[in-house]
Formats: structure tokens, sequence, C-alpha cells
């Protein structure tokens, strides 16, 4: 049993955190205010103005944990573009502030009622995790597998870059009700 903890607790951090508890695993919220964290993966389930805070909030207790980023970092003020370097990406930034922790990038291509429903176009949901460590993206999987939802390996951190771009175009989508918010791109096997 692996425990999670999720920073947030909106309608993604509310999914993820179902999808672990289903799958057997310890599930806590954590808010500003708490200073332990407990979980062996610490998911990011907040805005991405948001990372910066709970950094410097929390960036000690996140050594030598497995930091989940599901963050799309938009420009928030156009809707219109991201907000990190085009050679970059808000995992790679997130990384560089906690050197003592393993990132990675997921969840961020799916809505919260497909990762609730399991499900995006009558296809079986898949998350896309990026990261470069092989067993911290085995261990998320795991946690996945026991809800029965798959998990790809999308490569290394530098995959993150790719990942925020099809976030970025599937949120605007939505935005613009050319897809529904249960809708999204699915992975076909």
């Amino acid at each position: 049993m692996t425990s999670v903890s999720i920073i947030g607790n909106g309608t993604m951090g509310t999914a993820i955190g179902a999808l672990a508890a289903e799958g057997g695993h310890t599930v806590e919220f954590i808010d500003r205010q708490s200073t332990a964290i407990a979980g062996d993966i610490v998911v990011l389930a907040v805005p991405y103005p948001s990372v910066a805070g709970i950094i410097a909030d929390h960036g000690a207790a996140l050594a030598g944990k497995v930091v989940v980023d599901i963050t799309n970092p938009l420009d928030f003020a156009t809707f219109d573009g991201l907000v990190v370097p085009a050679d970059g990406s808000a995992a790679s930034v997130i990384a560089e502030a906690l050197p003592a922790s393993t990132v990675l990038k997921a969840f961020n291509t799916n809505f919260a009622a497909t990762l609730a429903a399991k499900s995006v176009g009558g296809s079986p949901v898949t998350v896309l995790i990026a990261g470069d460590d092989d067993a911290a993206k085995r261990l998320l999987s795991s946690v996945l597998a026991g809800a029965g939802v798959s998990a790809v390996d999308a490569g290394s951190l530098k995959r993150a870059r790719e990942l925020e771009a099809l976030g970025f175009l599937q949120l605007t989508l939505a935005a613009q009700e050319k897809i529904s918010w249960t809708g999204g791109f699915a992975l076909v096997k």
C-alpha cells in the first residue's frame, strides 16, 4: 500500500484521491497550514500560480518524496498561452525548485470528470506520466492500476513540455465549448 498526499481538494484532487483510495491506498488532503506530509507520493493538485507558495511552505517536507505536478501553466489573464518558456515546462521549474524530490508530470491531460468516470469518449481513460525516475513512474502507475486506470510512460521529464502543450490545447477547446469537460483526448492502443 502506498500513501498519497494531495495538496488541493478541488475536482482534480478529489478525483485523483478517489482513484488512489479505490486501489486501497492511504490518501490525505493537505492544506497550506499543514506541516507534516505523510505521503510517499505528493500530488500538486492546484493551479500553477499556487505552486511557488506551496514550495515555499512545504519544500523541506517534500524532500525524498515523489512529487506529481498536474498543473497546466496557463496564462490566466489571456487564456491564450503558457507562462513558461517554449523550451521548458512547469514540471522542470518545479524539479529545479525541489532538487531533493523526484518530480513527475501526470494528470494534466485528463479532466476530473474523465478520471472519475475512467472513460473519455467511450475509451478507457489513460494517464500519461513523464519523469526521469522509472521506479517513481512505476509506483504512480501501480496506484492507478489498483483502481483499474492505465498509465503510459510518456518518457523523460523533458516530455512534460509536450504534455503541457496538449493540456493547454484541451483546456482551451473545453473553455471555448468545442469539447465538453467530460471529453478530451483518448489514447487508443
